[in-house]
């Protein structure tokens, strides 16, 4: 067998690897094989694609190519390492980021090679070349920006000078006609160039109104619509790899930026579906953190760990409904004893209520709470849990706020529409939060105040192991 031969192989198994662990990641108890597999898939297309590059005769390549590989796996190592499970959001958003980097790099290098004419094709492939080189600085700069935007907005600002700054959410209805215009003008400089290959003013000016497009897309986008906007930036990232691999000529690269962005893309969907709105409403109108906050006229009296733990003697059925608080306070070890707790004293029967957004990217809840070794069967989707809350005796609500907010069955505001997790139909309802503030739609909610609800203000950890010892204790 020819050495052409064994490197097409290489690339079949590593889209296979990539293939199966994509499989694999649809599922919380398969996820960490996933992961494996697709590690294993890259690692297989790095190695098949240097020895495709036929470098074993210039120790100097191969120096920077194992100087490439040592320094990038030891900060990607440090940076899964370091950082926590509450900022897994930020760190995804960063990886996105970096991603689309990585395909605009390449893209800006080819263009360079061909401005100073070296190895510049003619006729068909030249336009093709030429579009995919724009179309790959176009979406790896648009998703870099993007995701930096994306990532200090989930981290809630960033800190200048010792001074905290907060990420804002802005975005009137004339900055939708600057992205339509600045789009027109992207794909009007694609065009351009590819009768004008060698005319770097092009390339500058398609760097910058990327960036540019970026951060215009992502800066009217609030908090409630973050899960959207990370899965969308996670397909665009591979959809900006499709398209470098169309400029060096790399099947497994099409394969993999392919997959990345067709699953990224289904994601989006299925997060737009859970929150009842459609992508274009995500992307050119504000929502979750833009509009006017509603005003706090109401209060509710606060109860202590003693009386919960008092009300769930002889609860037979408890649903617990997880939100970004949880994730925030850390206190997902806090909710696992609690659970067994109760299991154990009063003979509960617990589920936990997961609600597609809940977090701030997709599946957010089942990473934390698996962390926890919560057990698989115990975490239930919205669709299938809400049925079971007119049966629930007591439904304790974790940090959750917009995802349980009844306004939504309203039709009104915006939240309108928006599905969500069904505690109020439970005999008892139990909050913890730290106060009566509204969620990142800057609603009210009105399960704060029902006579059946009570409120424990605090941080979440301290107010579990406030319960866990109250139920202890009884």
């Amino acid at each position: 067998m020819e050495f052409n031969e064994w490197i097409d192989i290489g690339y079949l198994i590593a889209a296979a690897l990539f293939i199966f662990g994509l499989k694999k990641l649809g599922h919380p108890r398969t996820a960490p094989r996933g992961n494996q597999l697709g590690a294993l898939g890259m690692l297989v297309a790095v190695i098949t694609t240097i020895l495709d590059m036929e470098l074993a005769d210039d120790p100097a390549n191969w120096t920077l190519i194992i100087a490439g590989l040592v320094i990038g796996s030891l900060i990607g190592y440090w940076m899964a390492a370091k950082v926590e499970m509450t900022g897994m959001p930020e760190l995804v958003a960063l990886f996105n980021g970096f991603g689309g980097a990585a395909s605009a790099l390449v893209a800006l290098s080819e263009s360079w090679r061909y401005i100073e004419g070296a190895n510049l094709p003619s006729g068909l492939e030249l336009t093709v070349t030429v579009v995919a080189a724009g179309l790959s600085a176009l979406v790896g700069w648009m998703t870099l920006t993007g995701s930096l935007l994306a990532m200090f907005k989930l981290k809630g600002g960033i800190e200048v000078f010792g001074k905290w700054i907060k990420t804002p959410t802005w975005g009137p209805r004339w900055l939708n006609v600057v992205k339509v215009v600045l789009m027109i003008t992207a794909f009007g400089l694609i065009y351009y160039n590819i009768d004008n290959p060698t005319d770097q003013n092009v390339i500058f000016a398609l760097i910058a109104i990327s960036s540019i497009l970026g951060i215009l897309l992502v800066l009217p986008i609030g908090g409630a619509d973050m899960p959207v906007v990370v899965s969308l930036l996670n397909s665009l990232s591979g959809i900006a790899a499709a398209f470098t691999g169309f400029i060096i000529g790399n099947s497994v690269l099409i394969v993999a930026g392919s997959l990345v962005g067709a699953s990224g893309l289904i994601l989006t969907f299925i997060m737009c579906k859970a929150m009842n709105r459609t992508l274009p409403d995500v992307l050119f109108k504000s929502f979750g953190g833009g509009g006017e906050k509603a005003s706090l006229t109401r209060t509710k009296v606060g109860s202590d760990a003693d009386e919960v733990a008092m009300m769930l003697d002889g609860a037979q059925k408890v649903i617990i409904v997880p939100g970004y608080g949880m994730a925030v306070s850390q206190c997902q070890h806090q909710v696992k004893e609690f659970a067994d707790l109760i299991s154990e004293k009063y003979d509960t029967e617990v589920s936990y209520a997961i609600h597609p957004v809940a977090g701030r990217m997709p599946g957010h809840m089942n990473v934390l709470l698996a962390e926890a070794n919560v057990p698989y069967e115990q975490l239930i989707e919205m669709d299938e849990i809400n049925s079971e809350f007119p049966d629930c005796d007591v439904a304790i609500v974790i940090g959750a706020n917009d995802t349980t907010n009844p306004a939504a069955r309203t039709g009104e505001g915006p939240l309108a529409g928006m599905p969500i997790i069904d505690a109020d139909q439970a005999r008892t309802v139990v909050i913890i939060k730290r106060s009566l503030s509204v969620g990142y739609a800057g609603v009210d909610n009105d399960l704060f105040y029902m006579d059946k609800t009570m409120m424990m203000f605090g941080d979440g950890k301290k107010m579990m192991t406030a319960l866990n010892n109250a139920v202890k204790e009884s």
